[in-house]
């Protein structure tokens, strides 16, 4: 008996649902502090920090997480990681969009960010935030409603800095993630990489 096209329609529907979203989130590396005088948006990074974000990007790499869409903030320690990052990635790069409402935001600035997403035509599956703490462990944290036990550990120990959460959802769109809808699949620190 062949299908009628309502209910093909009702498949793809269902498909389109169960549709798997991956969601990076990059803290910025180690910045440096030598200078009182740089205001904390302008401080840039310390040398460990330019060592370990080549590092992230080139586990990144591996891994086959390298996103379509990166989402900045635009304070100098974190487009310093990005572009460290990125020179560990083949070419063709990301977008990026280097955006000054990721510079210390909130969970909840974090989360209304990424839902944009879904308003991109087409819309990428894989996304990576950088910014910063406290709003990135707490984002982070907030949006890990399940996943590897090692990871999840990790994760409500200390999310330092080059540190990556790899979260995935199970979300027909960006609009539709959600606190506690994410599994955490790896968190992944420098310390980890040398």
């Amino acid at each position: 008996m062949a299908l009628r096209p309502r209910n093909l329609d009702r498949r793809a529907k269902w498909r389109h649902r169960l549709a798997m979203l991956t969601l990076m989130l990059l803290r910025h590396a180690k910045s440096n502090w030598d200078n009182p005088a740089d205001a904390d948006f302008d401080r840039p990074l310390a040398k460990r920090g330019q060592k370990s974000a080549p590092r992230m990007g080139a586990e990144i790499a591996h891994l086959g997480l390298v996103p379509e869409l990166v989402l900045c903030s635009s304070a100098a320690r974190t487009r310093q990681t990005l572009d460290l990052v990125l020179g560990s990635w083949p070419e063709p790069h990301p977008e990026v969009v280097f955006d000054d409402a990721i510079y210390m935001a909130t969970p909840e600035d974090m989360l209304a960010q990424v839902r944009r997403v879904a308003s991109r035509n087409p819309a990428p599956s894989r996304v990576m935030v950088v910014g910063h703490n406290p709003g990135m462990e707490d984002f982070a944290s907030d949006l890990a409603g399940h996943g590897d036990a090692e990871a999840r550990k990790l994760l409500a120990q200390k999310y330092p800095t080059c540190a990556l959460a790899v979260l995935t959802f199970e979300a027909g769109s960006w609009s539709d993630v959600d606190f506690g809808a994410g599994n955490l699949e790896r968190f992944i620190t420098p310390a980890m990489l040398a």
